[in-house]
């Protein structure tokens, strides 16, 4: 997987860049509106399944920014995985505030349908946050908790790649799982959650090689 890390200036960083431009470009314009709402549409006729309704909840808040900052204090604490967890901390900060800024410039609104599945055990987050922007907040595009998400399988999958070269690939059903849910509990449209993933692998590839992940490795084998 460690053609997952890449720099800032390299062919990798550019062409995610272009793309989540063109995203960006194409939801703004709503180019996007009619496919968006028809998934969407989708997933609100189909709510309504009690045991999968509280699986896609507590999925979605798996991926709120105060429990997986928790999860990467965990790492962080572990002194054999003390690098991957400062890691962690720094993209989950990052994204959640990327996120929040591009949001209020955006400035997308969220489904505007009423979910009609099994009542939320807990209260769904959106915990978008922007300084001095505060439109953000009730903004789509792009998820944060998509970015988030596949930080958590980028990172956690490049940690295991060399033990585990082809396991290490289930950790990308992850976001997957994170993305589905989103759009389940309608909080966000489908390319809502793509250009969040295409943010968080933009900074996971370049945090994790910036941060000298590779060491991990090295630790492990002394």
């Amino acid at each position: 997987m460690q053609n997952w890390l890449f720099d800032i200036r390299s062919r990798s960083f550019v062409l995610l860049t272009i793309l989540f431009l063109v995203l960006t470009v194409i939801v703004h314009f709503e180019i996007t509106e009619s496919f968006d709402q028809s998934v969407i549409s989708f997933f609100s006729e189909y709510a309504g399944n009690s045991s999968l309704d509280l699986l896609m909840q507590y999925v979605t808040e798996s991926g709120d920014v105060f429990n997986m900052l928790i999860f990467g204090i965990i790492v962080l604490v572990i002194p054999k995985t003390r690098r991957i967890g400062i890691t962690l901390m720094i993209l989950i900060v990052l994204a959640t505030l990327l996120t929040g800024y591009i949001k209020c410039g955006v400035d997308r609104d969220r489904p505007d349908f009423e979910y009609d599945g099994a009542p939320f055990p807990v209260t769904i987050s959106r915990d978008t946050f922007a300084l001095f922007c505060e439109g953000g907040y009730d903004a789509s595009y792009p998820s944060g908790h998509a970015a988030r998400a596949m930080i958590i399988g980028i990172i956690l999958g490049y940690a295991l790649s060399e033990r585990f070269p082809r396991g290490a690939y289930l950790m990308f059903l992850y976001p997957v799982m994170i993305s589905i849910s989103r759009i389940y509990v309608l909080q966000h449209y489908p390319m809502d959650v793509i250009g969040g993933a295409v943010v968080g692998t933009m900074l996971a590839g370049v945090m994790a090689k910036r941060t000298k992940l590779y060491k991990f490795f090295e630790k492990s084998k002394t």
